[in-house]
């Protein structure tokens, strides 16, 4: 009974991490701390958790180059807007992903908008 819930927080403890780690601005800290739970959790559940962490990152690093070619090409207004838009979800959308992993750590948190590479 103990291991169980052992387990279970190791797994809220894992899967918070996951999406924590995508409030730093450094892209080595927000790809490699899940890479690495990735890496050393047998937990199908955490390593969800981890490759959706993984496709946010990359996904938001897609999204910002878009907007930048659009503030280019457009020359204003749109690109600016969207970049205001993808900053402001690129911090709400993991403190919802860090609030669920810590109440419900047994559903696999999904970022709405994200391209899944991983």
């Amino acid at each position: 009974m103990m291991n169980d819930k052992t387990d279970l927080e190791n797994r809220k403890i894992l899967a918070v991490l996951c999406h924590a780690s995508q409030l730093f601005s450094s892209l080595a800290i927000s790809i490699a701390v899940p890479i690495i739970i990735l890496i050393i959790s047998e937990d199908p559940i955490v390593q969800a958790h981890a490759k959706e962490a993984i496709n946010f990152a990359i996904s938001v690093i897609l999204y910002a180059i878009i907007c930048l070619i659009l503030t280019i090409v457009v020359f204003g207004i749109s690109g600016i807007s969207l970049f205001v838009l993808l900053f402001i979800g690129s911090w709400m959308l993991p403190i919802f992903a860090v609030v669920r992993a810590a109440t419900m750590p047994d559903i696999p948190y999904r970022y709405p908008f994200v391209m899944r590479f991983v």
